[in-house]
């Protein structure tokens, strides 16, 4: 039976059997019988590589971070995580270089748990949304190009034209100015796959 740590665009948690590219980290959200008891605990929600130094993600443990998975790197920006500064360590530096670009100042990875504390879960309007971010049109989709591509824990499908005028944006307005000023999110296969620039290793934030 699967368990109920798949997230949403939202930041909800859903029990299905797809997995996704990542896992995560919102604190310990389980009870001393491994049932789901709260949402999250803490500021700190990272998105983390599903295997690292040959240690793979495990279960749930009471007392322990709960692991939880997205499809990929947009849907996990949309529910409000950032990339993680151990395992992601190059995405970390390339998303935070990115938001610090944006802000015109230096930000640090708790100026980053702070901001993104208080915009997840707010949907706000825009006209100009970058690739890579989530948006509500009949459900949540994802920006890419001229397009718009529907959200399912199997993939992106449903391709529509992107409309014109403004956006519902599920994407808080960090991660839309990291996207906006050069980040690349890795997305799922049955998104178009922008190229990138590798180096991912872990070391902790």
């Amino acid at each position: 039976m699967p368990r109920r740590n798949r997230v949403d665009p939202f930041g909800e948690l859903h029990a299905v059997p797809e997995r996704g590219m990542f896992t995560g980290n919102r604190g310990c959200l389980v009870d001393d019988r491994e049932r789901v008891v709260r949402h999250h605990r803490g500021r700190l929600w990272i998105t983390c590589v599903t295997e690292f130094r040959g240690r793979r993600v495990g279960l749930a443990r009471p007392g322990r971070w709960t692991p939880v998975f997205f499809l990929d790197d947009a849907v996990a920006l949309a529910a409000g995580h950032r990339p993680c500064g151990e395992c992601r360590y190059a995405t970390y530096r390339r998303y935070r270089d990115a938001v610090s670009e944006a802000r015109g100042e230096q930000v640090r990875a708790g100026d980053l748990n702070r901001l993104l504390a208080t915009e997840r879960g707010r949907r706000w309007t825009a006209r100009s949304v970058p690739d890579g971010a989530v948006v509500l049109h009949d459900g949540p989709r994802l920006v890419l190009g001229g397009r718009l591509l529907a959200f399912s824990f199997g993939g992106w499908s449903d391709t529509v034209p992107r409309p014109a005028g403004e956006l519902t944006v599920l994407t808080p307005q960090t991660s839309v100015q990291a996207l906006s000023h050069g980040f690349t999110p890795v997305l799922h296969e049955t998104a178009s796959i922008p190229d990138r620039p590798d180096g991912d290793r872990c070391s902790g934030t």
